[in-house]
């Protein structure tokens, strides 16, 4: 349970101040406990954010994982269009969780820059491993135009990861009307 709170407010914390202005001595104020007692769960605070960090990357692809198994009888179209509007959901309502991780890919803690990008890269590579299956039906099926598969998938990554800083420009609101003529134009590049 203190584990959760401490992750809790690091993230609130981290996600407002960043890494370098955000101390564990007031982690350990706000959750209520001495700042020894977090080195009970975490090793430092580069741990905590790691751990943060990490956890929000799983947390997506598990839903992902997931999303896949209540879709899979869906045309690859769907299914996209399926994981992108799960994903604009997630940032949606997870903001803190979603903000964290823009701060942390956009303005990351140099000292942690190389770790993060790496964890992130291990994280992209197990969503492409699935969007390249949805593209590889698609393109058999003869739903998506004959064409190399991993461009797909950076173009579709492309995608979410503009809707993802668009999220910080236009607000959850204004977003959910611009998605979908953001969907119809990608679909229009990809689809027969």
């Amino acid at each position: 349970m203190t584990k959760d709170k401490i992750k809790a407010v690091s993230l609130k914390l981290f996600t407002e101040y960043g890494y370098d202005g955000t101390t564990l001595s007031e982690i350990a104020k706000i959750v209520g406990i001495q700042k020894p007692s977090i080195y009970n769960h975490f090793k430092s605070k580069e741990d905590l954010y790691l751990c943060l960090f990490e956890s929000i990357l799983e947390e997506h692809i598990y839903k992902i994982n997931q999303l896949i198994k209540e879709i899979h009888e869906l045309a690859p179209k769907e299914k996209l269009k399926s994981i992108l509007l799960d994903t604009c959901k997630y940032y949606k309502h997870d903001e803190n969780k979603s903000a964290f991780l823009k701060r942390a890919m956009i303005f990351p803690p140099k000292h942690l820059k190389h770790i993060l990008n790496e964890k992130f890269l291990s994280s992209e590579s197990s969503f492409s491993s699935i969007l390249h299956a949805i593209f590889l039906e698609g393109i058999e099926k003869k739903e998506i135009r004959s064409g190399n598969i991993e461009n797909l998938i950076m173009s579709y990554l492309c995608l979410i990861d503009g809707i993802f800083i668009e999220f910080s420009y236009y607000g959850p609101e204004k977003m959910e009307s611009r998605i979908q003529n953001i969907w119809d134009n990608f679909w229009f590049g990809v689809g027969e």
